[in-house]
């Protein structure tokens, strides 16, 4: 049986910008969320999920935040479709862009005021308004599609025989869909608040990580 063989093409400009901007949705997000969780007065990283950054007078950084990382997402989103080929090459976009669009909802809709943020904010208060329940549809909309989008990726890596990125990428939907249902049934406890800080810069380090490879 002969071997075929395949060679490397080159990727576009276009596209290697698309996935470059992809990659940096991460490490900007991170990097704005631990400088503001660090800086700003009354917040808790055990207490306090990175949506509540999103009030008080310097509410506007963490919707900025939202707001950048969802378009660059967004953009990896695309160039990722234009790189792929094969098993999964249509949904993992999409539901990377579903993930970009959750971000972008997350800005519309900023999280209410909870459990003493921002400051002068009561320790119990937990009352639900209507952009709080937009906030919530939007959390549930992105990351979903970020969970599903792992385990798409994972196929699409099986089916190319990368182990190793298919790994990942099943770890990665495992542990953050693990984490986000903690966040949900938790009620706000310090364990899953921890787990689930420790979830987003799992998952934005891999939506780094594949975007950088297939930049390759």
């Amino acid at each position: 049986m002969a071997t075929v063989t395949t060679t490397p093409t080159a990727v576009p400009t276009r596209t290697r910008t698309l996935l470059t901007a992809g990659a940096a949705a991460g490490p900007l997000y991170v990097v704005c969320w631990l400088s503001q969780a660090l800086t700003r007065e009354a917040f808790d990283l055990s207490r306090h999920p990175a949506s509540l950054l999103a009030n008080g007078d310097l509410g506007w950084i963490q919707t900025a935040n939202f707001i950048v990382a969802g378009l660059l997402s967004l953009a990896g989103a695309v160039g990722l479709r234009r790189t792929l080929t094969g098993r999964g090459s249509r949904w993992a976009p999409r539901l990377l862009g579903t993930y970009a669009v959750g971000l972008l909802l997350a800005a519309a809709f900023p999280a209410d005021p909870a459990a003493g943020f921002p400051a002068g904010t009561p320790a119990d208060y937990a009352e639900v308004s209507l952009r709080g329940i937009g906030h919530f549809v939007a959390g549930t909309i992105g990351f979903t599609g970020l969970i599903a989008a792992c385990f798409v990726m994972a196929a699409h890596y099986r089916s190319t025989r990368r182990t190793g990125w298919a790994r990942y990428s099943t770890i990665t939907g495992i542990a953050f869909f693990a984490a986000f249902a903690g966040l949900s049934a938790g009620a706000g406890i310090p364990p899953t608040i921890l787990a689930f800080g420790a979830a987003i810069v799992l998952a934005w380090t891999w939506i780094t990580a594949i975007c950088l490879h297939h930049r390759r």
